[in-house]
């Protein structure tokens, strides 16, 4: 199965072309993507993929894309290119959270595991997962303030998975069990949803919408009807 993997919700995104099936996998390409040119690389860098691979679009089986959290804009983006691809050529997607991705791509095999990502304004997004068998089911996201939480994570003394070190150096800082593990790319993203596609999770592309767990500053500041 041949597949793109696309990642516009952080500062740094990429996109990936993956190749693989039931036993097997391979990144044949990524291709880094800076934050604020999503819009402006994310086609032209798909495009360049494939030409150097010799593929076409019609030749892809099948896209995956994170949904959420993370950048308003870039998520739009990441979103609405994928739409556009999977409405013309009519391919299978699959959707995936970066705090599933963390989970599963970064975590050990444990009935547990709580994944945290900086939100800025000094607030984390936090995700309760169960990941058995490399397949993580959520128990809840939500957003919160970094020091509660730091305080709340040395209380219960769960450990947390993070690729950022603001979040880790301040869970660590007052006792927390914090593990910093290393970002997840679009290739693990790939990995991740091409078991996803195997399996028959997909979803309809015209139902699929970003998952921002924070609400925008449109909603939050618009006047009160």
């Amino acid at each position: 199965m041949l597949l793109i993997a696309i990642d516009t919700s952080g500062r740094h995104g990429s996109v990936a072309l993956c190749h693989g099936g039931q036993h097997s996998f391979e990144t044949l390409q990524l291709m880094p993507l800076e934050g604020g040119t999503y819009s402006a690389r994310l086609m032209p860098a798909i495009a360049e993929m494939l030409d150097q691979h010799g593929i076409s679009k019609g030749d892809l089986d099948g896209f995956v894309v994170v949904s959420g959290p993370g950048s308003f804009t870039g998520l739009r983006v990441g979103i609405a290119t994928v739409k556009g691809l999977c409405e013309v050529l009519h391919k299978p997607l699959t959707a995936i959270t970066m705090l599933e991705a963390v989970a599963i791509a970064r975590g050990p095999e444990a009935d547990e595991v709580t994944v945290a990502l900086d939100a800025g304004r000094g607030e984390v997004y936090v995700g309760d997962f169960t990941v058995p068998n490399s397949h993580a089911t959520c128990v809840r996201e939500y957003i919160t303030k970094l020091d509660a939480f730091a305080s709340e994570t040395a209380a219960s003394h769960r450990r947390v998975l993070t690729p950022d070190i603001k979040v880790a150096e301040a869970l660590n800082g007052i006792g927390a069990a914090a593990e910093h593990v290393t970002p997840v790319h679009a290739d693990d993203v790939g990995r991740i949803g091409l078991s996803k596609l195997l399996a028959g999770e997909t979803i309809d592309y015209a139902m699929l919408d970003a998952n921002y767990i924070r609400r925008s500053d449109a909603e939050i500041f618009a006047p009160k009807r």
